[in-house]
């Protein structure tokens, strides 16, 4: 196994929410990245920031470990669960709370709430 791959193996095990993204949670750096990191702070999900941009290999690594060329990619609990898109409509049906609430990792509802009432 590569040192990315063993090093991104890792960080998606270690942590209950992975997000590898463009920029920080703080300060993202594409727009892509910006909405799911927008979506996971405004919900209040504790997670690990994986800014790609800060290491190339890690950049191409993420894509070849998971086999999907964008970033940004949300993990939780070690799965990989998608993109931007797939993320955004997740959020929008109600999916992502559940998935969030059958794997244990506590978000505000009410947020979420709040994101699908502004959407709807």
């Amino acid at each position: 196994m590569s040192d990315a791959k063993t090093l991104i193996d890792e960080t998606v095990k270690a942590n209950d929410v992975v997000l590898y993204m463009k920029g920080t949670k703080d300060m993202p750096q594409c727009g892509f990245s910006s909405r799911v990191a927008g979506v996971l702070n405004f919900m209040g999900v504790d997670y690990q920031d994986v800014n790609v941009l800060a290491d190339e290999t890690i950049r191409q690594g993420i894509k070849d470990y998971s086999d999907w060329p964008t970033i940004p990619q949300l993990y939780v609990k070690g799965e990989f669960v998608g993109g931007c898109d797939i993320i955004t409509e997740m959020t929008l049906s109600g999916e992502l709370d559940t998935l969030l609430e059958s794997n244990g990792v506590a978000f505000n509802k009410e947020a979420a709430d709040k994101i699908r009432e502004a959407n709807a």
